[in-house]
């Protein structure tokens, strides 16, 4: 039983990989960060894989670990000491997963839950309920949330262009 479980699991993270990678990249902005943020993923995945309780709920259960992970990555990476952060040789742009940096900067100037709501909604295309689950938050807080943070957004980019 547990075996299928894991399989499921391997079978589920080999198929939509892309989407975890591109996941990652949105919140981290580099190519060698995002691939660090899956592996951590995948591992955490694999190595708790009998802690899963519904079978079925594999696509939310990965993706909570993954948001988790990346937002873990990015509070570490704030950690570092002066000196200690790796400046980047030139700007990388990794085709296919591109977003515009303005959009981005916009969606980073709101608070952690809201950017993690758009980003699942948005860039994801995952539906309310299973953001709600992913971020373990009321299905009515997602909304308002998610409605409250579009608005933030909009004001954001109608005050740049005025």
């Amino acid at each position: 039983m547990k075996q299928d479980l894991y399989d499921k699991i391997v079978t589920y993270i080999v198929e939509h990989q892309n989407q975890f990678y591109r996941l990652a990249y949105s919140y981290v902005r580099s190519r060698e960060d995002a691939l660090d943020v899956v592996q951590n993923g995948v591992c955490q995945a694999l190595e708790h894989y009998k802690d899963l309780r519904n079978e079925d709920a594999v696509k939310t259960w990965f993706y909570r670990i993954l948001v988790n992970e990346s937002l873990r990555f990015l509070k570490d990476r704030n950690r570092l000491p002066l000196g200690e952060e790796e400046l980047p040789e030139g700007v990388y742009e990794e085709k296919g997963f591109e977003m515009q940096d303005d959009l981005n900067q916009y969606i980073s100037r709101l608070d952690g839950d809201t950017q993690t709501i758009i980003r699942l909604r948005f860039f994801e295309e995952l539906s309310l309920k299973e953001i709600a689950d992913i971020t373990e938050m009321n299905l009515n807080t997602v909304k308002a949330k998610l409605y409250r943070g579009l608005k933030q957004l909009k004001v954001n980019v109608l005050e740049v262009d005025v």
